[in-house]
């Protein structure tokens, strides 16, 4: 089994959506709505790579992946389809450029193109604001060949570009993808910045 242009991946541990959560003995569904693309799971083992082009990705790697790969959706009759990623056997086929970061070695790394940033917690002392995070800044965790080429590394205070920020969770951290050239400046720590990671997570 081999694709020419896409990776073949399967949902780790088994399920599309991640939408359950363990209360004690009990065990709580989230949500009831296939197409929620919050509650559908990014997280695939690649089964197979590539035969063109060059990629670092391997099989048996744990990649974060779109959240349209895995969604169902229903058609106007209803009827509840697979996404067009879907291959056969809960195998799935996906485009380098669906794929943001991938595990090799227990280690994380972005695809290229793509980085991604832990929030950080608000600071402000209005009392009329209730945002709980900075907005426009963060932490770089994972950056791409790119942002080291130009010197980034992670751990450092970033900016970036108003709505390019998308949520994940990775690792039971709350983080955002973003594409490299929507970071903008390299921020000096001032000390006193606090991540952000909601108590949800």
């Amino acid at each position: 089994m081999k694709s020419v242009l896409n990776f073949i991946v399967k949902p780790l541990d088994d399920s599309r959506y991640n939408n359950k959560k363990k209360i004690g003995d009990k065990e709580l569904i989230l949500n009831t709505e296939n197409f929620s693309f919050q509650y559908v799971n990014r997280h695939a083992e690649v089964i197979c790579v590539p035969s063109v082009g060059e990629t670092n990705i391997q099989v048996g790697d744990i990649v974060i992946v779109h959240h349209n790969v895995f969604r169902r959706w229903n058609d106007i009759r209803g009827v509840e389809k697979d996404s067009k990623s879907y291959y056969k056997d809960d195998m799935y086929f996906v485009f380098p450029d669906q794929i943001f970061l991938y595990k090799h070695n227990d280690v994380w790394k972005a695809n290229d193109t793509f980085c991604f940033v832990k929030p950080l917690e608000s600071t402000s002392t209005d009392i009329f604001n209730d945002d709980k995070e900075e907005p426009l800044i963060g932490i770089l965790k994972y950056g791409d060949k790119y942002l080291t080429e130009a010197g980034l590394k992670s751990g450092d205070l970033i900016g970036f570009k108003p709505n390019t920020e998308y949520e994940f969770i990775i690792d039971e951290q709350k983080l955002y993808r973003i594409f490299s050239n929507s970071i903008t400046i390299k921020y000096e720590h001032q000390g006193k910045e606090k991540e952000y990671n909601p108590s949800w997570v």
